[in-house]
């Protein structure tokens, strides 16, 4: 008989537990990259609805960006208007990770006049 009887069963079992580890680190890094974009894109949004709304005056625009952000799962931490420019902070909290991401927007372009615009354009 030999000593190592049996020892496939552990080194199976101690693969098993490395490959889980290995997999769990994984699902971490992923859920924090997905919480990532998700704050961003958060941020992106409500700061196009803040500088969309910067004639209303800063309180109704950053009211409006955190309406936004708050419908995307996020919150926004700051929300400042500077010359039609709205620069917002947003987190969006997922799982364990809460990341905070900034996003700045001016205001959008004039209206084209119907049928094209190549005249305004020249």
């Amino acid at each position: 008989m030999t000593r190592d009887r049996g020892s496939a069963s552990l080194w199976v079992a101690m693969a098993a537990t490395a490959i889980c580890v290995v997999f769990a680190a994984v699902l971490a890094m992923g859920q924090a990259v997905v919480a990532r974009h998700r704050a961003a894109a958060a941020a992106d949004l409500a700061a196009l609805a803040a500088a969309d709304h910067a004639l209303l005056g800063s309180a109704d625009a950053c009211r409006r960006a955190a309406d936004v952000a708050s419908a995307q799962g996020a919150e926004v931490v700051r929300c400042a208007l500077s010359g039609g420019i709205a620069d917002v902070t947003a987190r969006a909290a997922f799982g364990p990770y809460a990341p905070t991401v900034r996003a700045r927007a001016g205001p959008p372009l004039a209206t084209l006049p119907p049928g094209g615009g190549e005249a305004a354009m020249r």
